[in-house]
This record gives C-alpha cells, structure tokens and sequence, in this order.
C-alpha cells in the first residue's frame, strides 16, 4: 500500500499523523512508513481479522435503546494504533486518574452520605429511578475505594490537536 501524500485530501481537522503539508508527524514516521509498505488491501483484512477476533472473544459492550432495549456491540477497534506523544500522554494520564478518582469518590457519596444529592447537586429522583443503584451496596466500603473497575474516556482533539 502506497501513501500518496500529493493526493492527500488535508481536512479542517488535526490530523494525528499528518501534517498539514502532507508529511507524517515526528513520532509517526515509523508507523506511516510501516503502512506505506503494506500492499494493497492488507491494512482492510488485518482490520476485517481484528473485528472477527474480537466478535469471538466476545468482547462487546452493551448499548442501550428505547427502541431496542439492550444491544450488545463489539468494541470498536481500530488496526492504526493512536500514538501520543510521551510529553501530551502524561498530562494526559494524569487527568484521566484525576477523572477516575472523581468517579470512584461520586459512587462513594451516592452509596454513604448523599452530600451530592443533598446540596442538590445530583437529582434525588435520578439516584431513586435508577435500575442500576443498589441498595444492597449502602454503606459498603470496596478495596481501596474503588466502585469503578473500568472507566471508558474519550480523548477529543480540537482543529489545534489540543485535548
């Protein structure tokens, strides 16, 4: 498979591998190198194979619809690894722990004192109509805090490639 930059379509919108002027970004020119010597059609099957793998598995997630109820999907995967730069990851990292440990210390609340739904931060009748609160778990205390053992966060950039 062959990159060809002169036809590159540049987008209004950061693009994590190319720069702007068609060239591959620092940090990516092993990837986009990689790529560039794969033949055609190689990059689709090697996806095709990684989605099958994981239909297998069954790794999914569970979506839920008015329309539907629950559906079960495959994780979405994507074959071109998302490099961040070690610099940009650590601050990163750091505001993804930042944000798990604000969700372990909101499930806390919602299972000990209610502070949240007190100061009428959070609904009363949010937490009362929830399927998923369960009184069985008032006044637990998990190993090391931790109510949330998995936490998906998006990570977005802007035009700028700022997260």
């Amino acid at each position: 498979m062959t990159i060809n930059r002169e036809s590159f379509e540049n987008q209004p919108f950061f693009d994590e591998l190319i720069t702007p002027n068609g060239h591959a970004r620092g940090y990516a020119r092993k990837l986009i190198s990689y790529l560039g010597k794969l033949d055609e059609g190689e990059l689709a099957s090697r996806q095709l194979g990684a989605e099958l793998a994981l239909k297998q598995m069954g790794i999914t997630f569970r979506v839920y619809t008015e329309e539907e109820g629950s559906i079960d999907r495959v994780w979405p995967f994507d074959i071109v690894p998302r490099l961040i730069p070690k610099k940009e990851w650590e601050r990163i990292e750091s505001g993804l722990k930042q944000r798990v440990e604000a969700l372990n210390l909101f499930i806390d609340d919602l299972y000990h004192k209610q502070q949240i739904v007190k100061d009428k931060v959070f609904p009363a009748e949010v937490l009362a109509d929830s399927e998923n609160f369960r009184e069985q778990c008032i006044g637990i205390n998990p190993p090391l805090g931790v109510w949330a053992h998995i936490c998906g966060s998006d990570l977005v950039r802007d035009d700028k490639g700022e997260m």
